[in-house]
């Protein structure tokens, strides 16, 4: 029986896969043109996979010498211990299977003393060789702070041009796979070292050198559209014909969630097929999501470590989910984040990659308020016992009435600025402790004069929206209670509430029920 899996390489025959025939087509389009390229892309959206599969798709036409420099911190010892091993790497994937390759590959590497040397036994090798060959080296992260492999980049780039005016023989194609852009490092000529983005600017462009700025820019996308997704549903369900399910809306869901990070895709498909009794509806999808949350892996883990070490990046990610503010996408002024998937061009907008990696970072800034709100008694007003009905379901009407009770007596009187920075994030700190460990939120942000806001929260598979807003008087609020319906509306909700922060001097601290087109909605003032 095969398995959803979220560790290793995917195979067909071990796991449920996704089709993801359509991006191995645009690649094997570029590596049938001859280009050079990284598939520089985040942590676990499915690179090394897409590296198997090409070799797979590949190896008839074309010798492929995958590989990887994970471990390989030896070979960038110096040149001649580079030169000395470089083709042993290049035959360790046919060793046990086609040694006969194997054997033919190492011995163009023999008694090679330098870089120099290497470059004329790869043109040997290519130039003897029945097939073209293809050169794919992954994990080249690992080796992207040893000059010496950008010493091995430039040789690469050299003879790639070289080929192009019929002056040497070499690689078809070569691919890069990491996270980092290897186009994008730049080296000191005269001192042999890596250097910054920030030292090149002070430099002249004779001074340092940009060894793999031949790359072609892979613009292929990896996370999965809902089409692929549902073919994950589709490949499971093929062994679980007993099963009913929506795949077109279980997809759609999968999507909103995850926007397609192929990790986060097939983890919530595992914890659905073997934690949740194979429940993939919306229910199971949330109690997937729930769960995954409470989880500590490599992939969050990094997220926050990568927010933690950088402070602008930090800020950024601060002012979208916090503060609210739209900011317009730019590669370059957010490359950090763009890399490791923390954003994503939503529209021309800056924006949080999707919902999972959102509420993970809610989380995290939560955790941080709530260290800060600790001498403020906050606990006081936020144990579950207070709001649980006998139903399970959450008295959400009384939690309102004492968020407003805790903002009157903590807070008080506040300015329009205090509500950007503090008022979304103080809301989810008062309801993380009281819907912890058996349901989540996430938010839901319209721009412009209103700035809606929209937190739903689920909890025991009971689900409530509350929208969060400015006063500006009557005829905006009449406004915002229409918007409020129409979005319970779209949910097919029967009951919504408004939280109003009120920064006049003079507010009343009130509720009001309201009825709207058989709606009902209760709102607060803070």
């Amino acid at each position: 029986m095969r398995r959803f899996n979220v560790t290793t390489t995917c195979v067909k025959h071990l796991h449920y896969m996704a089709d993801i025939s359509k991006k191995l087509y645009k690649i094997i389009k570029m590596i049938e043109t001859g280009y050079y390229f990284t598939i520089n892309r985040a942590r676990q959206k499915g690179k090394t996979t897409i590296l198997k599969l090409l070799a797979k798709e590949l190896s008839d036409k074309y010798l492929v010498v995958s590989t990887s420099f994970e471990g390989s911190s030896y070979l960038f010892e110096d040149d001649k211990v580079f030169s000395q091993n470089i083709f042993h790497v290049f035959a360790e994937p046919f060793e046990l299977f086609q040694p006969e390759i194997a054997e033919k590959i190492k011995s163009y590497g023999h008694d090679l003393k330098n870089l120099n040397d290497v470059s004329k036994a790869i043109s040997r090798w290519c130039y003897e060789s029945e097939k073209e060959i293809l050169l794919l080296i992954d994990e080249v992260d690992k080796a992207s702070n040893y000059y010496v492999f950008m010493d091995f980049l430039g040789l690469l780039r050299k003879k790639y041009i070289a080929q192009q005016s019929n002056e040497d023989v070499t690689f078809k194609s070569v691919i890069l796979a990491g996270v980092s852009d290897i186009k994008r490092i730049k080296t000191h000529i005269a001192e042999r070292r890596i250097i910054t983005e920030a030292e090149a600017k002070n430099l002249s462009k004779s001074q340092y050198n940009s060894p793999w700025n031949v790359a072609e820019t892979f613009k292929v996308d990896l996370d999965f559209d809902q089409e692929e997704i549902e073919s994950l549903l589709l490949d499971y369900l093929s062994e679980h014909q007993e099963i009913e399910m929506d795949t077109k809306t279980i997809a759609e869901k999968l999507h909103k969630y995850t926007s397609g990070y192929p990790y986060l895709v097939s983890k919530i498909c595992k914890l659905i097929a073997e934690e949740l009794d194979e429940d993939f509806s919306e229910k199971g999808i949330e109690e997937a999501v729930n769960i995954l949350l409470d989880e500590s892996n490599t992939l969050f883990d990094d997220l926050i470590k990568n927010v933690e070490n950088n402070e602008e990046l930090y800020n950024t990610i601060y002012s979208l989910i916090i503060e609210n503010e739209t900011t317009q996408y730019n590669v370059h002024a957010y490359n950090q984040g763009i890399m490791h998937s923390i954003f994503k061009n939503d529209n021309g907008r800056l924006a949080i990659h999707n919902k999972i990696f959102e509420l993970i970072l809610y989380n995290y800034m939560i955790a941080k308020k709530h260290k800060e709100e600790v001498g403020k008694k906050l606990s006081n007003y936020t144990a579950r016992g207070l709001y649980e009905n006998e139903n399970g379901t959450l008295d959400i009407k009384i939690a309102l009435l004492k968020y407003q009770e805790y903002m009157q007596s903590v807070y008080g009187k506040f300015d329009k600025g205090f509500i950007e920075r503090q008022g979304r994030l103080l809301l989810l700190a008062f309801f993380k402790p009281i819907i912890n460990g058996r349901g989540f939120y996430f938010v839901e942000s319209q721009t412009g004069f209103e700035q809606r806001q929209d937190v739903v929260i689920t909890f025991n598979n009971h689900k409530y929206i509350i929208e969060l807003k400015v006063w500006r008087g009557d005829k905006y609020h009449q406004e915002g209670i229409k918007q409020l319906n129409g979005y319970l509306e779209l949910e097919n909700a029967d009951q919504g509430y408004l939280v109003i922060y009120d920064k006049n001097d003079n507010k009343e601290y009130r509720s009001e029920d309201i009825r709207v087109d058989n709606k009902d909605i209760f709102a607060v003032w803070v």
